[in-house]
This record gives structure tokens, C-alpha cells and sequence, in this order.
């Protein structure tokens, strides 16, 4: 099964016009999402709050900092989902048995007492949420042909269930929270992900019946050599942590220098294949300067769990009257303000078909944007506390950013995808979004007193700096791009 070649009958049962299926991936990347958001939303707290307040008491600057790490990890194990779907179980399968490593691991952060809760609980659920990310995208992607106009807006439709997991997980767990602790709020995750396992069990039916046939099917006669290989991986890692090559406090840098080498090397591997012909390897060059646009565009957005969450514990004024707002629900705003506006884009894009801007124009646009949310702190460093309605209002833009880049991205990893790499290629740009988020980590560090303001103007200047050279290499990607748009 390939990914955005299928051609969907009219006629059926359709989900606000798209195909029926599209409901039941919706669902369960909605309750996926609200799991991981909504422990997510605690997670910075819990690591750096003290023992007494229910935390571990850990460094505020290391704490961000694994944040990012741990992020870029679940994005960067949609390597192991996407070759697994691809060379051995195909897309559905994959996905459903990472829903349940999902769930487990949320039940692990809930009942395992302190590090080893952590440990046990973060590792199941960025395994299980990388597979099901990679497969989940792949799935939507196959129930559309490559040249259905309807493509972006069935993605902006699948983004609106993950941000209505998005918004209504990480106001349920950091109530829970602080009413009644860390635990429960992760119990109420794992709750969540049991949910949204059980619907999506229930509906597995309606997805198209190539879901477990893997693109590129490995043979029989080379899986123990991957065996091994994978076993060695594993004693390699658990080796580079025992003797202390790899660090808490230098993962971020590790995982992103990984990151980095593992997209070298897959771009390397698709581009060489016999199996990707000369239209799809032109293609797989175009899709590099998405990969890069991506990645920056991650590394300012994905600060919403590093930076803004420590500056919305403490530089915001977060009273509506004589009540004060959970510091994790800000991480609730922006997926509201998608929820507003992912139908109004679909609507727009479908509208607009053919005559929409160029791929290219739309992650140029995105760019700038999100570049220009980070210079609109500048002026708030003049208040004791920044008012809520001024950090809602750079939410807002990095929501518009977010409806240009991230739907639109999984879309394009898609049309460009080679028939024999397609969740392959999906992988890549979860890559993308994996090295964005380690370095939002990583950036979040140099926050520091004094140092707020050149912090600002080095991020969003970079930021509509790359957004307008990406713009200005659309008609170039255009060429390389051939008929996809």
C-alpha cells in the first residue's frame, strides 16, 4: 500500500465530504493526542518542581532541556514504525499495537514511583507514539490519489482531531493535577489512550485493506540479520548511558546530532534505491528543503513545552479574577484556536483547488509568521507579568503558522513519497519535526536573565529569514516538484 495513490470511490459513506475512513484515524489520533498532550503538559512541572510540591525536584534548565529530548525521541522513533510498517507488518497493524504501548506507558507513569515511572512510562510512549504517528499519516495519505485536490484540506480535518485531543488533555490532566497530584493527571492520560484504543478496535474494519500489507515486504531470509541489528542498537544504547558517554545533561545535543545523521542517511539510502525511479528521485531532492523549513519552523514552535512553559509558570499573569489558571493549560490555547480555524483552512483549500499558493509558499508564509510571534515578546519584557491576552494573541499566530506548515507538511511527505518508501518518507519528515523539537530544548536554554531580548531577535529573525528564502525557491522546486503542487 502506498501512500496518496489510492483513488476513493464516491460513493459510500463520507466523513464532511472525504472519505468515510478519515473518521475513524480521526479518532483515534484524537485520543492519542489527548494522552500525550495531556501528560505532556505536566511533564516539565513534574520534573522540575520540588519533592514536596509532587515533583522530582530536578534542575529547571535540565528539565526543559530533556523535555525537548524527549520529544525529539518520540518524533524520531517513527523510524522504527515506518520501517516496520513498511518491511514487515504494514501501516494498520503497527498502528494498533502502538496504541497499546501508548497506553501502557501512560499506566506506567501513573503507577511506577519516580524515576523508574519516568523512565519506564516516557520510553513506551515515544515508541508507541512514533509508530502510530508515521502509520496513522500513511493511512490518511492512502485514501486519497496523488492528485485529489482534496488532499490538504483531509489533513487540515485529521489536524482538527488532534488538536481537539490537544486542547481538552492537557486541561483535564493539570486540573487533576492540582487537585490531586502528578499521578493522577497521568492516569487520566492512560485512561484517555484506553478510549481511543477501544474505538479505533471497533472500527478497524473501515480502513482500506491494504493496511497490513507492507510496501517493501522484507524477505525471510534477511530478518535475522535485522534481528541482530537491532539487538546490537539496543546493547549499543544501554552501553553509551552505562558508561556515561551519554548524559541527562547532554542527551538533546546527542539525540539532534542523531537525528541529523539518521536523515543523511535515509535520504542517502531512498535516493540510491533502484527502486525510486527518476521522476520520484527529482522528488525525494525537492523534498529536502521542506525537511529543512520544517525543522526550524519546530525548533521556535515546539518551545511551547521548554520556554513557554517555564515563562507561563512564571512571568505570566495567568489570574482571571480571583482564580488562578493551571500553568499546563496554556498548553490548551493553541490547540483551541485550531479547532477554530483547521475547518476554515480545509474549506479554503478546497476552494481554492488548484489555484492554492505552492507548497513551498505556504511553509515560506509559515516561517515568517512564527518568526514574527517570537519578536512580539520583545515589548512584553517591559511588564513585571506578561498579560494573558498578550501571550494568547502570539499563540494565535503560531496557530496560523502551525495550519500552514505542519498539515500541509504530512500532505506533502505523502505526494512525494517513492511507492516503495511511502511511510518511509513520512518518517522523514517527523525526522524534521524530531530535530526541530530536541533543539527547542536546547534553545530554551539560552533564556536566561539579560539575555532575553537577543533571544528573542535570534529566533524569529532566523525564522522569516529562512521563510523568505523558501519562498523564493519555489520556482525552482517547482521544477523538481513536476506535477505535484
Amino acid at each position: 500500500m502506498s501512500t496518496a495513490t489510492t483513488s476513493t470511490s464516491s460513493t459510500g459513506r463520507t466523513f464532511f465530504g472525504h472519505p468515510g475512513a478519515l473518521a475513524s484515524l480521526f479518532s483515534v489520533e484524537m485520543w492519542e493526542r489527548f494522552s500525550f498532550y495531556g501528560m505532556q503538559g505536566l511533564l516539565a512541572y513534574y520534573m522540575y518542581y520540588s519533592a514536596t510540591e509532587g515533583g522530582l525536584g530536578m534542575d529547571q534548565g535540565l528539565a526543559l532541556s530533556l523535555v525537548g529530548a524527549y520529544g525529539g525521541a518520540v518524533y524520531l522513533s517513527t523510524i522504527l514504525g515506518a520501517w516496520l510498517s513498511d518491511r514487515l507488518f504494514g501501516s494498520e497493524r503497527v498502528l494498533f499495537f502502538s496504541a497499546i504501548a501508548i497506553m501502557l506507558g501512560h499506566i506506567g507513569l501513573a503507577l511506577l514511583p519516580g524515576y523508574i515511572g519516568l523512565i519506564v512510562g516516557l520510553i513506551l510512549v515515544a515508541v508507541g507514539s512514533g509508530g502510530l504517528k508515521a502509520n496513522a499519516v500513511a493511512l490518511v495519505g492512502s485514501l486519497y490519489a496523488k492528485d485529489d485536490p482534496r488532499i490538504d484540506a483531509g489533513f487540515s480535518l485529521f489536524y482538527m482531531g488532534v488538536n481537539i485531543g490537544g486542547l481538552i488533555g492537557p486541561l483535564l490532566t493539570g486540573w487533576l493535577q492540582v487537585s490531586f497530584g502528578f499521578h493522577i493527571g497521568f492516569g487520566a492520560a492512560a485512561i484517555g489512550m484506553a478510549i481511543g484504543l477501544g474505538i479505533y478496535t471497533a472500527g478497524r474494519k473501515k480502513l482500506p485493506a491494504g493496511g497490513n500489507i507492507p510496501n517493501n515486504p522484507l524477505p525471510a531470509a534477511e530478518r535475522k540479520r535485522y534481528v541482530v541489528i537491532f539487538a546490537a542498537v539496543i546493547v549499543l544504547i544501554i552501553a553509551a548511558f552505562a558508561s556515561k558517554i551519554v548524559t541527562p545533561e547532554n542527551l538533546a545535543s546527542t539525540i539532534a546530532y542523531v537525528v541529523i545523521a539518521a536523515s543523511i542517511i535515509y535520504f542517502a539510502l531512498i535516493l540510491r534505491s533502484k527502486k525510486v525511479d527518476a521522476t520520484e528521485r527529482k522528488q525525494v531532492w525537492a523534498f529536502i528543503p521542506f525537511y529543512i523549513g520544517s525543522a526550524a519552523f519546530w525548533a521556535l514552535f515546539q518551545q511551547q513545552f521548554t520556554f513557554i512553559a517555564a515563562y507561563s509558570d512564571q512571568r505570566l499573569d495567568r489570574h482571571l479574577g480571583s482564580w488562578e489558571m493551571p500553568p499546563s493549560w496554556v498548553t490548551s490555547i493553541n490547540p483551541v484556536f485550531i479547532i477554530i480555524f483547521a475547518g476554515i483552512f480545509a474549506a479554503l483549500w478546497t476552494k481554492l483547488g488548484k489555484r492554492q499558493p505552492h507548497t513551498a509558499i505556504k511553509f515560506g508564509l509559515a516561517l515568517v509568521i512564527v518568526g514574527a510571534a517570537f519578536l512580539c515578546f520583545i515589548p512584553l519584557e517591559s511588564f513585571a507579568k506578561t498579560p494573558l491576552l498578550a501571550l494568547v494573541g502570539i499563540l494565535l499566530l503560531c496557530t496560523f503558522a502551525e495550519l500552514l506548515l505542519s498539515p500541509v507538511g504530512q500532505a506533502i511527505a505523502t505526494k512525494l513519497a517513492p511507492a516503495a518508501f511511502g511511510t518511509q518518507m513520512i518518517a522523514l519528515f517527523f525526522l524534521s519535526v524530531s530535530l526541530g523539537t530536541t533543539l527547542s530544548g536546547v534553545l530554551a536554554g539560552y533564556y536566561t536573565p539579560g539575555n532575553e531580548i537577543p533571544y528573542f531577535i535570534a529566533m524569529g529573525g532566523t525564522a522569516v529569514v529562512v521563510g523568505v528564502a523558501m519562498m523564493a525557491a519555489t520556482p525552482g522546486l517547482k521544477k523538481l516538484m513536476g506535477s505535484v503542487h
